[in-house]
């Protein structure tokens, strides 16, 4: 490598990482697309997904209701080390008015049933092919959305969250 490839590449990691990943999709033929995470104001887009346990889950079903969605998979830590605070949290705000949604990101059924009943779940999981997490901006697990009751987005957050972040955040759309 030339002198002036190194000072270019040492001056620019990020125009390397790009070419690398620009890279492995077009030798697996994958398409690269850059996903936009939703902001606070934003009106939440419309989904419908299959529930874990069968049947279907839409956005619609929960119009008019605070809604918080978490997607999670059974192989990350940050969603195994928060999912029992998710669970807690769901029954305590359950009865002022709070809906909660799981969506497993691209795992059958099996696994997120088995996530949500180590946990002690008792909401709907639903099954993400990724087209969703795409739409909602998931490039990395956890996510937390919270959709106030005029259907827009109050909080989005990339990452795992505290049991007093989850609690505000749901707070904000009761």
């Amino acid at each position: 490598m030339s002198a002036r490839s190194k000072a270019a590449i040492s001056q620019s990691p990020a125009r390397v990482w790009i070419a690398a990943i620009a890279l492995l999709c077009a030798l697996t033929g994958t398409t690269l697309v850059a996903s936009a995470a939703p902001h606070s104001g934003d009106v939440a887009s419309a989904f419908s997904l299959p529930d874990a346990s069968g049947g279907n889950v839409s956005l619609a079903r929960y119009k008019g209701k605070p809604l918080y969605i978490n997607f999670f998979a059974s192989w990350c830590p940050p969603c195994n080390a928060e999912a029992a605070n998710v669970g807690a949290l769901y029954r305590k705000y359950h009865a002022r008015g709070l809906a909660t949604l799981g969506i497993d990101e691209q795992e059958d059924a099996g696994k997120a049933l088995g996530f949500a009943k180590k946990y002690h779940w008792s909401f709907a999981v639903a099954l993400d092919d990724g087209r969703m997490g795409s739409d909602y901006g998931v490039v990395a697990l956890p996510v937390h959305i919270f959709i106030d009751k005029a259907g827009k987005i109050s909080t989005y957050r990339l990452g795992e969250m505290s049991r007093s972040d989850v609690e505000a955040a749901i707070k904000k759309i009761l």
